[in-house]
């Protein structure tokens, strides 16, 4: 039986912690719309992205209250009617991720770059999250979670893998190739020192702290730059990669300097891609000159579409990417948030819900 209120952490007010609601209304299975969902939620990982929409610094203009959160793992409970015949059923173990829906018709989701589409449906921003016991989602959206790996280690999979796996294909990686990720010790990070190896990628991680150096070499990365303790971090990244720097960079830290830093570290046709989302005031220093003389390609990058999660989570599935990660309850969610804002995580955090 499906009740008429569960527990959610709801964004009640920007700048201030979750809400905490025990009585937040459940959609009904007769609620419906047509292509909707109800999803009960086993696990929801913790995104940056999260606190970014609770501290409003992406943008005030959402309706609130909205409940948080936007990649989790959880099974269907129900199906609106005259849904047609949906590629899942009830009972399935499914995946809710960033983009809840797009819409299919405009140019770029006829492409396949379903992150720019025109319209879509963002879970946690535009519609409700997934920090609650009961989630709608849309059918023809949620990705189906296959055997071999376990809910709470595939939450993450869904935002922060699909994410990092997206942004490394764009740089047309290339067996032997050196790609530098910086925030490499973080959720997007560390998962993307993985992909980057089965792509055939050697791996510079850059980020600070013994915790994130200790991940990172232990994932496989061949080289660790502390920006923190270093001297000079562009020397020590073109040094780290034979003298004459990466040929690729992925960008998961959520600030301008890596980036600025990317463009003079990065050996010449090297491609930088941006994918660790900033504040809305965050801006980059360009320097136009050494972007055509290196012949240097900078690609922005978002969530991958729903083969990317696929593939994302087949290769998780056969062992061969690990999240590290640490199970909380929902009721942390606020304390987890604070440990992300002052950079103590390392891996992902993941709420039993």
């Amino acid at each position: 039986m499906i009740p008429p209120t569960a527990l959610a952490a709801v964004i009640a007010e920007f700048g201030s912690e979750l809400a905490l609601k025990n009585d937040w209304p459940v959609k009904q299975p007769e609620d419906l719309a047509p292509g909707e969902c109800l999803v009960k939620i086993d696990y929801a990982g913790v995104c940056h992205s999260d606190l970014h929409i609770r501290n409003g610094q992406w943008s005030r203009e959402i309706a609130l209250p909205k409940v948080g959160g936007h990649e989790a793992i959880g099974h269907i409970v129900a199906i609106g009617a005259n849904s047609g015949t949906p590629g899942v059923k009830i009972g399935d173990r499914v995946g809710l991720k960033w983009l809840a829906a797009v819409c299919m018709n405009c140019e770029c989701c006829r492409q396949g770059s379903e992150s720019a589409c025109s319209s879509p449906k963002l879970h946690g921003y535009t519609v409700h999250g997934t920090f609650t016991e009961y989630a709608v989602s849309y059918v023809d959206y949620v990705t189906p979670i296959p055997e071999g790996i376990e809910s709470a280690a595939a939450a993450p999979i869904l935002c922060a893998g699909v994410t990092i796996y997206k942004a490394l294909l764009q740089t047309k990686p290339k067996a032997g190739n050196w790609v530098a990720i910086s925030g490499a010790g973080g959720g997007l990070g560390h998962l993307g020192v993985q992909y980057a190896q089965t792509m055939g990628l050697r791996v510079i991680a850059i980020d600070t702290g013994d915790a994130k150096r200790d991940l990172c070499l232990e994932l496989g990365a061949e080289k660790f730059v502390d920006f923190a303790t270093s001297t000079n971090v562009v020397q020590d990244v073109i040094d780290a990669a034979e003298g004459l720097g990466p040929h690729a960079a992925v960008i998961a830290a959520g600030q301008a300097e890596p980036l600025n830093q990317a463009l003079l570290y990065l050996r010449k046709t090297g491609t930088l891609v941006t994918v660790g989302m900033a504040s809305s005031t965050a801006t980059l220093s360009l320097p136009h000159n050494l972007m055509i003389s290196k012949s240097l390609t900078w690609i922005g990058s978002a969530v991958g579409n729903r083969q990317d999660a696929i593939e994302a989570l087949a290769l998780a599935a056969r062992g061969k990417v690990r999240c590290n990660y640490e199970i909380r309850k929902l009721e942390d969610v606020n304390r987890v948030m604070a440990e992300m804002e002052s950079g103590k995580i390392a891996g992902r955090i993941v709420l039993k819900i």
